[in-house]
């Protein structure tokens, strides 16, 4: 087994490592929902998003894991920084490099190893998107295509953890979030050919309700949608508030999306019909389903959603 080098400029990189405050962190929806995408895309039974610090790798999300790091010296993402595209190691077991790692040599049983780099806002590589296998295989040219968007989207992420991009009323994502992370998951399904939806909801008479209860009320109802919104969808799909009472979801690799809506409507009519009740919370929404093939930007898939859930309130009468 054979320790990577250290790259040339390691002291800036653990520098721009450590300022971001990533390390030793509690575990982040933002990162698990890729970690979730790149082993359901991948058929992978582990996915891993590694940060690589001075003598250790630190797992800042993981899936089919339950160690939080390694040693570097025993890491294969220690190499992988040292490039700018993916490491991808077929077979480990006839790789000079990992052969007698104790990764491939104990019970963890590693074969395949793919891990692309993730380089942060300053420019250094921070660590990697990597997946694994028990068994021997090789990346497709879609996978790997797959596997640089889902570390572009964890880019995007970190990125993103410098910017306001967390609405603090109901903890979804704002419109500056959505902004950074919806192009980067519309890109992997348009590379392996897979639909998404975009789904843009107005509360109904939420005028009403602040008008009559008071903002109090208003503020409690966007928090409650907010919630059933979560509870709704898969938790790999993007949800954010985009602005006063709209909200919008990403749905990636979905068909229809009537039963999610059917389900998130049954939740509505329980809630409205219990005694606590006070005023009743309804929505309208729009539906844009993507077509993978089409050259079309997040922000005109957003402007069809909001044209056609204008369409449902004026069909159905209700006030804004």
């Amino acid at each position: 087994m054979s320790a990577a080098n250290r790259p040339e400029n390691e002291t800036d990189r653990l520098g721009e490592l450590r300022s971001l405050g990533l390390l030793d962190s509690e575990p982040a929806e933002r990162f698990n929902r890729v970690t979730r995408l790149a082993q359901r895309l991948l058929n992978v039974p582990s996915a891993v998003i590694t940060l690589v610090d001075e003598d250790r790798n630190w797992n800042l999300s993981q899936q089919g894991l339950d160690n939080t790091g390694t040693s570097r010296d025993d890491s294969f993402c220690a190499h992988a920084i040292l490039g700018t595209d993916i490491l991808e190691v077929s077979d480990a077991t006839r790789d000079e490099r990992f052969y007698d790692n104790p990764f491939v040599t104990g019970k963890s049983g590693l074969r395949f190893y793919a891990g692309c780099p993730i380089v942060g806002p300053k420019g250094t590589v921070l660590g990697t998107l990597c997946v694994f296998d028990t068994q021997p295989r090789v990346l497709s040219a879609g996978d790997a295509s797959s596997l640089r968007d889902l570390a572009r989207m964890v880019e995007s992420e970190i990125v993103a953890l410098d910017l306001a991009v967390t609405d603090p009323l109901t903890g979804v994502g704002n419109r500056r979030g959505f902004e950074l992370s919806a192009p980067s998951l519309l890109e992997v399904c348009r590379r392996r050919r897979l639909s998404a939806t975009v789904l843009f909801f107005d509360l109904d008479e939420f005028k009403a309700v602040n008008d009559t209860f008071g903002h109090e009320a208003g503020d409690a109802a966007l928090v409650e949608f907010a919630k059933l919104l979560q509870t709704t969808f898969r938790n790999s799909d993007i949800i954010a508030r985009y602005g006063g009472d709209e909200f919008v979801v990403l749905l990636a690799d979905t068909g229809d999306p009537t039963l999610a809506l059917e389900r998130l409507q049954a939740f509505l009519v329980s809630r409205n019909a219990h005694p606590s009740s006070s005023y009743p919370l309804g929505f309208s929404v729009g539906t844009t389903v993507v077509d993978p093939t089409a050259d079309i930007s997040l922000d005109e898939l957003i402007a069809l959603a909001d044209a056609s859930m204008y369409e449902m309130k004026r069909a159905h009468g209700v006030a804004d």
